[in-house]
């Protein structure tokens, strides 16, 4: 009897319900493993992210409400303590001028002329004295800083050092008198040669940039000064 030979089709059912091999499962538990790897690395990364930008919103706000207080800080008025210890300063020289005068008199007698020449030597210091400010002389406007000063003046009337002062030539006898009234023609024309409306103007633009920058490094950017016309109460 013939018998003919068909294709076993319950072997090849077996052999593909058969369990993965052992390479197989490594494979797989490998795979697994790197992707759940990869998605722990890119949390951690986003997490890192998160807080720099944090970090950098938190910085970015303190700095600039730094900024403000220093805005704020300028357009505050000086205190009274500030105020106070301005005009404690007193007399403050914006300008010194030294000077020597030659100076000669003669004096007529029946036997002949006697003559006394004399050099003197002084200093004539010109600037303000602050107990003369006027009441409200530092205030603000707006965001400027006005101060007016008291104006400039001689500050040492005794310019003459009289230590200093030379015979250049003396013939004859002569008083006292005499002497002091050389010393006051000498005073005379060291004021009047010093004491000029020129250098009364250079004071005064002295006096007005150096106060300016006192007020500028006490934090103020504005800032106006100016001299009065006459001296205030002295406030002494």
């Amino acid at each position: 009897m013939r018998t003919d030979n068909f294709p076993n089709h319950h072997n090849h059912n077996d052999h593909s319900n058969r369990r993965p091999s052992l390479f197989h499962q490594l494979f797989r538990l490998t795979l697994k493993s790197a992707t759940g790897s990869l998605q722990t690395t890119l949390t951690a990364a986003f997490t890192v992210l998160i807080l720099i930008v944090v970090l950098f919103l938190v910085i970015r706000n303190a700095d600039s409400d730094n900024h403000i207080g220093v805005n704020d800080a300028k357009h505050t008025l000086v205190s009274p303590t500030q105020i106070k210890s301005l005009e404690d300063i007193g007399e403050w020289e914006f300008l010194s001028i030294a000077d020597e005068e030659l100076i000669d008199t003669v004096s007529h007698g029946f036997f002949g002329d006697n003559r006394l020449v004399r050099i003197y030597y002084g200093t004539i210091r010109l600037g303000i004295n602050m107990h003369e400010v006027h009441a409200g002389w530092l205030h603000m406007e707006g965001d400027t800083v006005i101060a007016t000063l008291p104006p400039v003046k001689l500050l040492d009337s005794d310019f003459i050092d009289e230590a200093r002062t030379k015979s250049f030539y003396e013939e004859g006898t002569w008083k006292q008198a005499d002497r002091e009234a050389l010393y006051q023609k000498a005073y005379d024309a060291m004021y009047a040669r010093c004491y000029t409306p020129a250098n009364i103007q250079t004071a005064s633009e002295n006096a007005r940039i150096q106060f300016s920058n006192i007020l500028k490094s006490m934090g103020f950017e504005y800032v106006k000064v100016s001299l009065s016309a006459s001296p205030g109460e002295n406030i002494k």
